[in-house]
């Protein structure tokens, strides 16, 4: 079982304990304009962060002290392509339980005519974010495994609900997934499946914002996320600790992917879109890397590895990360999350990404980076 200390405030019926926590210190105290801005309208931006330092005690064992700031699992913001990396994991149990199957061996989907293997769609999901990698996966799994699967690893109260940028996202049926483990012959994994209804979680503030464009039409209700995909923060941060540090974990809270996998996971996760074979100029160093670097196309130094995925659409940015310094010696997981959207209408396309909310969250990095610097 894994040593972990949680840092935060504690609230009582007749009083309230206040405390300043590392997060606290460096969003009051930082003099940076990308933090100033967003604190200075803290509740419009739905702020949720969570930081965990990572120490060795003498004996050997890894200790995590985590601390968070408005951190709220009831509280609805759309996860985005944050869901891709849940899904990426439990794609490579399904080929690990099924010993005919690899990461590499190829299959078609109905969405397309074309071969396909998990590895290469896990490549593509963390290299630069693909939608339609993540669709066939969804496809292959189906929303009714993903989440008992999520229950399962307590990593609830998660919901996996519909594919990403595509026509009928929710619909319940999947189409046939043919696998192609060897020259002789071909399985049939998956055949015309329908999935359940999809569930409804009790979370608040799942109709947001002032209106929202529908064909082209201004509809002046708030937009309804009640049957959209729900990540909360707290469960990101879990599935990343569990991934990179699953001895800390007991064994039915791991996930069950090989220790060969696992690593191959792993180094998709930090790998580079230059090294993935991807164009410099339309896929940039920071392309799907907002923590640190977000805020510039520099070139990342090989030193430093951001294993993350993040997630940004209806105006929300969300970054789950393990960041390693290996010159520096440094690691910390950080996870946040922020709305941008002023005029409070979704699905309009005027969102503050570039300008509010990609500054925030790698200034908030560093500034994180910084402490453990002088922590160390």
């Amino acid at each position: 079982m894994r040593i972990s200390i949680f840092i935060g405030c504690i609230i009582g019926s007749l009083f309230l304990v206040a405390c300043t926590t590392p997060i606290d210190t460096v969003l009051e105290s930082s003099e940076h304009l990308a933090i100033q801005k967003v604190m200075d309208s803290l509740e419009h931006h739905e702020v949720q962060i969570l930081y965990t330092q990572i120490d060795t005690t003498d004996k050997g064992l890894i200790t995590f002290t985590d601390y968070a700031f408005q951190e709220n699992k009831k509280h609805y913001f759309y996860p985005a392509s944050t869901v891709k990396l849940p899904i990426a994991l439990l794609a490579a149990e399904y080929v690990n339980k099924h010993p005919e199957l690899h990461l590499d061996t190829p299959y078609i989907s109905a969405r397309d005519s074309v071969l396909h293997s998990v590895a290469d769609d896990i490549r593509q999901i963390f290299a630069v974010s693909d939608n339609e990698a993540y669709n066939r996966l969804y496809d292959m799994l189906g929303r009714d495994y993903i989440n008992k699967r999520l229950k399962e690893l307590d990593l609830s109260p998660t919901r996996i609900s519909h594919r990403l940028s595509t026509g009928k996202a929710a619909i319940p049926e999947r189409g046939t997934i043919k696998f192609f483990p060897s020259y002789e012959g071909e399985i049939v994994a998956l055949e015309n499946l329908v999935d359940q209804p999809i569930t409804k979680v009790s979370i608040r503030n799942q109709h947001k914002g002032n209106g929202y464009i529908k064909d082209g039409n201004l509809i002046q209700t708030p937009f309804d996320f009640t049957e959209k995909n729900y990540f909360p923060l707290q469960s990101q941060h879990q599935l990343m600790k569990r991934l990179f540090f699953e001895d800390q974990f007991d064994k039915d809270e791991r996930f069950d992917i090989s220790y060969t996998d696992k690593v191959r996971i792993q180094k998709s996760m930090y790998t580079l879109p230059r090294n993935a074979k991807y164009d410099v100029d339309t896929y940039y160093d920071s392309y799907v890397k907002f923590f640190l670097y977000g805020d510039t196309k520099d070139t990342i130094p090989d030193h430093i590895k951001i294993c993350n995925k993040v997630g940004y659409a209806y105006g929300t940015l969300t970054e789950t990360a393990y960041v390693v310094d290996e010159k520096e010696h440094i690691q910390f997981l950080l996870s946040a999350t922020i709305l941008v959207n002023d005029n409070g209408i979704f699905n309009d396309d005027t969102y503050e990404y570039d300008a509010v909310g990609i500054p925030f969250l790698a200034q908030l990095a560093r500034e994180i980076y910084d402490l453990e610097k002088s922590r160390k």
